[in-house]
């Protein structure tokens, strides 16, 4: 297995969503440097993402496959499903080899999300699958200090 990162939109030929395509697209080679999959899922149809790709000039950027769902099939089992208008809500997961989610993150369509910040989660995780025992807190950055949990920690952080 491989890692992997699903990001989900609301749809194709949208306003935000194409400025995250962009975002990722522009950081696919950090993600791939980490061993890394990255997949961009709407409700829209292969179809759409094929028109999407070839003429907006963001999308167009992507090199990582855009999943169409337009059964909601993924968009169901991920709980980003927004039934009364047949969308998603933005969502990202980082998944491990083992297909555990490793960290979730849902928001409203209004707010873009920063790629910059799923990076440092993945290599979050990455880092806690490959020393377990290890914690990363708040604000952690690669390279940083992790904390062991332990019963002398506790009320001292």
């Amino acid at each position: 297995g491989k890692w992997s990162v699903l990001i989900f939109m609301p749809a194709a030929f949208t306003f935000n969503c194409p400025t995250e395509v962009e975002d990722a697209a522009d950081n696919y080679a950090e993600f791939q440097k980490l061993g890394a999959e990255v997949y961009i899922v709407t409700t829209d149809t292969h179809f759409s993402h094929k028109v999407w790709h070839e003429t907006s000039p963001a999308v167009g950027k992507a090199k990582f496959p855009l999943v169409g769902d337009p059964t909601h099939t993924l968009t169901n089992a991920f709980g980003v499903h927004i039934p009364e208008e047949g969308l998603a809500l933005r969502g990202t997961f980082v998944i491990n080899p083992d297909g555990v989610i490793k960290t979730a993150e849902v928001h409203s369509n209004e707010i873009a999300r920063d790629v910059s910040e799923t990076l440092r989660k993945l290599k979050a995780a990455q880092y806690t699958a490959a020393n377990p025992g290890q914690v990363c807190p708040a604000k952690w950055k690669e390279g940083a200090k992790t904390i062991a949990p332990s019963l002398d920690l506790v009320g001292k952080i």
